[in-house]
């Protein structure tokens, strides 16, 4: 179901997740669409948008803090030997229009402007799939091209000087809850374990869900997890880790997160099966 700016996703016939294509946000929050809410098939919710600790953090999206020193991320940018900064320097992701729209996913053009430029086109392929009773996975793909004249980089908090800051790419903001989530991953457990590492797959368990992330494509699992679990609940995929990604003109980035979301608090073998049903071996 489609309205003038906003798309419900379906899975088992059931709504999972809203996409919300034209948001109407304040500049500071660098607008892009985002999925609020995501819920489990039992009707939990597992996103937020725009909550008190972090107002630019929007449910499910891609979001990048630095694009040749442009903030598509929202809230302050991080100055190297200055720190968190307020700054007129925030971008725009505009949605254009669907190749394709159905209830199970879409997909989507969008351009990234800033100062009145155009500096990426992105193509957004997104799917939903039903896995058992109590679980269904978001299937996301983000491809994005530099259109300018000259090369562009892509830089994070971490590559200006913030150590353990690396956000950027795929994020998805989970429900805070009273008690902190769960993390862990194949081989790994709590979030000073696994932040910062890579892994084939990493989950996140509150109260009553699970979120079970993992790359889809070798060069998304090389890139490695961003994870908050005490201060906040969300996990990202780190496009700049250690170094800026420079991207060619008329180059492509692409990647692919598939998310399990499932209702209950699954067990690490649990988490493992649903992602190969979900993935593959």
């Amino acid at each position: 179901m489609t309205s003038k700016d906003t798309l419900v996703l379906r899975a088992a016939g059931r709504p999972v997740g809203r996409y919300v294509f034209r948001p109407e946000l304040p500049a500071r929050l660098s607008p892009r669409p985002y999925l609020h809410p995501v819920t489990t098939l039992a009707g939990t919710a597992v996103t937020e948008v725009s909550p008190a600790d972090h107002a630019h953090h929007l449910g499910v999206g891609v979001a990048v803090p630095d694009v040749e020193g442009h903030n598509f991320w929202g809230g302050r940018t991080f100055v190297r030997d200055r720190g968190p900064a307020e700054l007129d320097d925030h971008g725009v992701q505009r949605h254009t229009g669907f190749q394709l729209s159905d209830p199970d996913g879409f997909v989507e053009e969008l351009r990234w402007a800033a100062a009145g430029t155009e500096l990426l086109r992105e193509r957004r392929t997104v799917a939903v799939t039903g896995l058992t009773a109590t679980a269904w996975a978001l299937d996301l793909t983000f491809s994005l091209t530099n259109i300018t004249p000259g090369p562009l980089s892509i830089g994070s908090p971490a590559t200006n000087g913030r150590p353990g800051a690396a956000y950027g790419g795929f994020f998805w903001r989970a429900r805070k809850e009273e008690g902190t989530p769960r993390v862990f991953t194949a081989g790994r457990e709590g979030e000073s374990e696994v932040h910062g590492t890579r892994a084939d797959w990493l989950a996140l368990a509150g109260g009553d869900w699970t979120l079970v992330f993992a790359g889809a494509t070798g060069e998304t699992r090389r890139d490695p997890w961003f994870v908050r679990a005490a201060e906040y609940p969300g996990v990202g995929s780190s496009l700049a880790h250690g170094e800026r990604l420079a991207v060619a003109p008329g180059g492509t980035v692409v990647r692919r997160i598939v998310t399990v979301v499932a209702d209950g608090r699954l067990r690490r073998d649990e988490a493992a099966a649903l992602v190969r049903r979900a993935v593959g071996p």
